[in-house]
């Protein structure tokens, strides 16, 4: 007879439609269309009028011959277009890539050219770098300018040139504000590209689709707890995951984008103070210029806010100032290739109960998988077995699910190698604890997240083996309590060779971008296995105590 509930019973248009984030913001303009949906400096733009230009820049890209297929890459600061193109953009079926702004010419260029973009949108304040990179570029992109007309008087960059051959503003009057948009074809289409920090070799993009943009949406108004028309204040960079998928999450409770180009300690409290910010996201960094805010630049605000943060565990004493500061603190972990977080520390409420060290113990601790995550575990990679949740064996930690990445552009082997056994190896070394909890122990891969941006040791490694006095040297990461954690560099010199810190430095300023560079440069003996190969984990420890 076979299963009757799948006889005469078939998908078809009312039925079954491919999940994507651009329907939330259609709901929220027709639902809310007063509703301020974008803050920026003067600029109130509600949910009408941000539905409609989105729909004017896809409208715009798609006469300039822009489809599915197609990468559309952003220069952008946190600011309104940043919000229009993850919806624009995607409306005409193409890809959006956003570069990083921290990134030097080379590595831009090397972006540009693998993600073959079609058309690059610049804020004036990165024109300069992306004027060098697109001399570096094969491909030869349509350049719009955006000129913030919000840029602060007190900017601590100035404006750049134009570069580009129309303005933001002009291009978006092109489009027509009835844009047909379309549905991508399957959820499983891709919708953004974002790139690692390459910790070997070039950076690996990695694509994500309709389908898990839609479901982190959703996750995150969960996990953050994101009530009806809560404001949202963007001091996490937009280009960061896509802003962890924040942009796409804010429509579905109608919320309020509040813009800000630079993470300063003013800025921040007078937007909580005045906007009624409700949530955050950012790196310890950001936690750090809030509760360490000279007196004046503070404000009262009557709500507790919360701040989501997916770095290393904050320590207990900056747990405490932010509480004491309003705000509550929810420790999530995940990497690029799972759109942003896919953990997160759920807290029990008898935790904090318990003595100082036990409580530390458990904030310490990266958490539980995400709703839309289908699994979580610790495995040896070799033999793909489940390690025993002790809280002691260490594996390495891996994600099933939804919110992983559809795979790397143009690298089959590294997509493969990443899916192995039908998981996502993360590469981050970690224990299982007895009631689920996954807890970091080490990076596989000598990453070093500092201010919430990766830095490869190999790569800044490489830059100091460039200095002709430099015979052997290692860079591992040191705590800071300001950004996480901090490059540092043990060099030893060639014989007869001599350098100082200041010249080192000075060398690795020339060379790479500068949070990049080392914090500090100890000469010593570096030490090595029996057959030459450099011992990182001695260096961690060194750099502990140093």
């Amino acid at each position: 007879m076979g299963n009757p509930y799948e006889q005469d019973l078939d998908k078809n248009a009312a039925n079954h439609q491919p999940l994507t984030p651009l329907t939330y913001l259609e709901r929220a303009a027709k639902t809310f269309p007063d509703h301020v949906a974008i803050i920026h400096g003067r600029q109130r733009l509600d949910y009408r009028t941000f539905w409609r230009r989105s729909l004017k820049l896809g409208s715009a890209l798609q006469k300039r011959g822009i489809g599915k297929g197609d990468t559309v890459t952003v220069m952008l600061s946190n600011t309104p277009p940043m919000l229009e193109a993850h919806f624009g953009v995607p409306m005409t079926k193409a890809v959006l890539h956003s570069l990083n702004t921290r990134l030097d010419a080379a590595v831009i260029a090397f972006q540009l050219d693998h993600a073959e973009t079609r058309i690059l949108i610049v804020d004036r304040e990165f024109s300069s770098v992306v004027k060098q990179a697109l001399g570096l570029a094969k491909v030869k992109p349509l350049v719009i300018d955006y000129d913030d007309p919000d840029y602060a008087a007190d900017a601590p960059y100035p404006k750049g040139e134009r570069i580009g051959t129309s303005d933001y503003e002009d291009f978006i009057a092109g489009g027509d504000e009835d844009f047909a948009w379309s549905m991508p074809d399957d959820e499983w289409d891709a919708i953004s590209l974002n790139y690692t920090s390459g910790t070997t070799g070039n950076p690996k993009g990695v694509v994500y689709h309709h389908r898990g943009a839609a479901l982190m949406a959703y996750t995150n108004t969960i996990h953050a707890g994101m009530a009806k028309h809560a404001v949202y204040l963007w001091t996490l960079p937009m280009f960061h995951c896509n802003g962890w998928c924040f942009p796409w999450t804010l429509a579905v409770q109608a919320g309020t984008h509040v813009c800000l180009r630079w993470v300063r300690p003013k800025p921040i409290y007078d937007a909580i103070a005045d906007q009624g910010v409700t949530h955050l996201c950012g790196a310890p960094v950001v936690m750090s210029v809030l509760i360490n805010a000279k007196d004046e630049d503070k404000r009262e605000f009557p709500q507790t806010v919360t701040f989501n943060t997916a770095a290393a565990p904050p320590p207990e004493a900056v747990l405490s100032g932010m509480a004491d500061a309003g705000f509550a603190v929810t420790h999530l972990y995940g990497l690029t290739e799972t759109y942003g977080p896919a953990v997160v520390n759920e807290w029990h409420g008898a935790w904090d109960d318990l003595e100082k060290g036990a409580r530390s113990a458990k904030k310490a601790r990266q958490g539980v998988r995400y709703a839309a995550l289908e699994g979580l575990t610790v495995m040896d990679p070799e033999t793909m077995r489940t390690t025993p949740a002790d809280g002691e064996t260490i594996g390495e930690v891996m994600f099933r699910g939804n919110i992983v990445m559809k795979g790397y552009l143009k690298n089959r082997k590294a997509s493969d190698e990443a899916f192995a056994g039908g998981w996502f190896h993360s590469g981050d070394l970690g224990v299982m604890h007895a009631d689920g909890y996954i807890q970091l122990k080490d990076r596989s891969k000598d990453i070093i997240i500092s201010g919430g941006e990766n830095i490869s040791s190999i790569e800044v490694e490489d830059a100091l083996y460039k200095h002709t006095a430099v015979a052997s040297c290692g860079v591992v990461a040191r705590p800071d309590d300001k950004w996480g954690e901090v490059p540092v560099a043990y060099v030893e010199l060639k014989p007869g060779k001599a350098a100082t810190e200041a010249e080192i430095i000075e060398h690795c300023r020339a060379l790479l971008a500068r949070f990049k560079v080392p914090k500090a440069v100890i000469f010593a003996e570096i030490p090595k296995t029996s057959t030459g190969k450099i011992q990182k984990f001695r260096l961690r420890e060194m750099a502990k105590v140093a």
